[in-house]
């Protein structure tokens, strides 16, 4: 019984034992953890609250801020679990849990990321036909695309993983990866290295493609309107392109984490948080920053939400006072008006 549990465990050799070094690994990925839960739901109650954003660019951003919270929880708790205790371990299935989620997060990032530029192109290049292109049934159905393609991908991909024989039960890393559980086979399975290309291909490369043609589009259409208008669009793209980059630098680093994880502890903590935590964390701060309209929306729900209502003291305020009003002939006619 004791060798079934243990076969079923994978243990994480990155952590080192608990010390100082780790408890201010735990304290700063603690912190980012909570900053980048709040930042994210605070986006996505603005963007529920207020109907002015209910528009399709809202209305993916409000996906973008779902995913990046997919993200943080499915691999930060467990590595804060990690940096604190003796034990850094994991079961093999939560293991598989693990790398299905963050790789949902990563996939379905980039998708809508895509789809939030093809937004871009038709409301710069096609303004006149915006709304008969982008109209609430497309919007709804570029959302299923969203998560489709990239969960039933993913699932078939957890499938093969899990089918593979284990010989080894030692990651050298804070979190399960794909490439790492497959590393923890006996065998090297050709299958799951040709579906692991095409998942990338059709999920990364081909959406970063789209990405940088809608932007090679909307730069050649940017240089034959007026300056007017080419700042209005570089106004409205700039918060989607940082956050492209953002998100693109961060995979970069992820990939090359993952094919040399030969690194320094410090070096592997910053890594893994970076790629977690950071674009989550960034994405609803840059679009806050950048977008007039959910600048203007947040001041307003603060304003009207928040301080109206911790202002608003019922139990302080004084009765009304009545003011007879008095008749022709100097009599009091009714209990009067309030003052």
């Amino acid at each position: 019984m004791n060798q079934t549990i243990l076969h079923s465990t994978v243990f994480f050799t990155a952590y080192g034992p608990p010390g100082p070094l780790n408890y201010t690994a735990f304290f700063l990925t603690f912190l980012l953890f909570f900053i980048t839960i709040f930042s994210n739901i605070s986006l996505m109650l603005v963007i529920y609250l207020e109907s002015r954003l209910h528009k399709p660019m809202y209305i993916f951003l409000f996906n973008l801020a779902v995913n990046g919270l997919i993200g943080c929880l499915s691999v930060c708790p467990k590595i804060m679990d990690n940096l604190v205790n003796d034990i850094k371990n994991i079961s093999h299935k939560g293991c598989l849990l693990q790398v299905f989620f963050s790789s949902v997060y990563v996939l379905c990032a980039y998708v809508i990321l895509a789809v939030m530029a093809y937004d871009r192109f038709v409301s710069i290049c096609k303004p006149l036909q915006y709304h008969s292109i982008m109209t609430p049934s497309k919007v709804k159905m570029l959302l299923a695309l969203v998560y489709l393609f990239p969960i039933t991908m993913l699932a078939f991909q957890m499938f093969i993983t899990s089918r593979l024989p284990v010989c080894s039960y030692n990651i050298n890393k804070l979190f399960c990866d794909n490439l790492a559980v497959v590393k923890l086979s006996c065998v090297e399975s050709a299958l799951s290295n040709l579906y692991g290309i095409c998942v990338i291909a059709s999920l990364v490369v081909l959406p970063f493609v789209l990405v940088v043609l809608s932007y090679i589009k909307i730069l050649l259409v940017c240089l034959k309107v007026s300056k007017e208008s080419r700042k209005k669009a570089v106004n409205t793209c700039a918060p989607h392109l940082i956050t492209f980059i953002n998100f693109s630098t961060a995979i970069l680093f992820s990939v090359i984490y993952n094919r040399h994880s030969t690194v320094s502890k410090e070096v592997n903590v910053l890594i893994s948080v970076q790629f977690i935590l950071f674009p989550p964390l960034v994405h609803p701060i840059i679009y806050g920053i950048r977008t007039k309209e959910i600048r203007t929306c947040i001041t307003k729900i603060i304003r009207t939400r928040i301080f109206r209502n911790s202002l608003d003291f019922p139990h302080l305020k004084s009765e009304p006072k009545l003011v007879p009003i008095m008749t022709l002939d100097g009599t009091a006619a009714g209990q009067g008006l309030p003052v």
